[in-house]
């Protein structure tokens, strides 16, 4: 695979850039997947394969089991063994751009493994400005079974690891001296937010803020995944206690919107800016 990139945009300004092609080792599933991500002033709020986890490609889909083959990176979680080092890993490969603008795209991804499609994608992106010091990241994706038989998304949850059902939408932030504050409208920190099914998760580092909403009834029943204290990082899990059925043919469909601002935003402006974000 080649690198390919393009640019999003925001008012004129560079926003983010999305790796298409990305030269990526087998063992971390190569994905495409936007790195960096910025506020509008600048500041970088994604990292990309960072020390603690090679695997963490900024922001994208990444899926640790879908019947049994691993688009998440790294060890796969096996029930009674733990994490196990695998020959397991799939690739999401870029297929065509449908639409491809400076503030946004839709794309069309083959999900591969052990030489065979499991999935196809649309992925359709658009970046939008909300005020002076915040933009949104619209981020819709369906998955489509393109086999002759029935597939079911897991987790590490749901193969018997507690508090980690990640998979789905997947946002790897900075990490910083001090670890980020998480909060929803009601409550508060790590251990409070992660599993909640909150209309937004605002996660807030020293100089920056991200405010993740499901955008639609379905994604807004999957929980929310969060990590403040080992690392960084908000998702929606697909496969939160049970493993996620996807019949031949059949498509799943996530919209998440994410809100990119500068400063630490209290609940009030977080609210006010996702609602404006998911009706704009």
């Amino acid at each position: 695979m080649n690198d390919e990139s393009l640019v999003l945009r925001v008012a004129g300004r560079p926003v983010g850039r999305y790796l298409t092609r990305p030269e990526l080792a087998p063992r971390l599933s190569p994905r495409p997947y936007l790195h960096p991500v910025t506020t509008l002033a600048g500041t970088a709020v994604t990292e990309l394969s960072p020390a603690d986890h090679l695997h963490h490609l900024g922001v994208g889909v990444a899926v640790p089991d879908v019947e049994g083959h691993n688009f998440w990176g790294g060890r796969t979680y096996v029930r009674d063994r733990g994490p196990t080092e695998l020959d397991n890993h799939g690739t999401q490969r870029h297929a065509a751009f449908q639409l491809r603008d400076p503030d946004g795209f839709v794309e069309e991804l083959r999900w591969i493994a052990a030489g065979a499609e499991l999935l196809r994608e649309r992925r359709t992106v658009a970046a939008t400005e909300l005020t002076d010091t915040a933009w949104a990241l619209d981020f819709t994706f369906s998955l489509t079974n393109t086999t002759s038989g029935p597939l079911s998304i897991g987790s590490p949850a749901t193969n018997g690891r507690s508090r980690a059902a990640y998979g789905g939408f997947f946002w790897r932030a900075r990490k910083e001296a001090e670890p980020p504050v998480v909060f929803t409208a009601d409550t508060e920190g790590e251990d409070a937010v992660h599993g909640a099914r909150a209309r937004w998760v605002a996660l807030a580092g020293a100089t920056w803020t991200l405010v993740f909403a499901g955008a639609t009834d379905r994604t807004r029943r999957d929980p929310w995944f969060v990590r403040t204290t080992e690392y960084p990082g908000v998702g929606s899990s697909l496969a939160h206690e049970e493993r996620l059925p996807v019949p031949a043919g059949e498509t799943v469909v996530r919209r998440v919107v994410t809100v990119v601002a500068d400063g630490r935003l209290d609940r009030g402006e977080a609210a006010a800016l996702v609602r404006k974000a998911v009706s704009a």
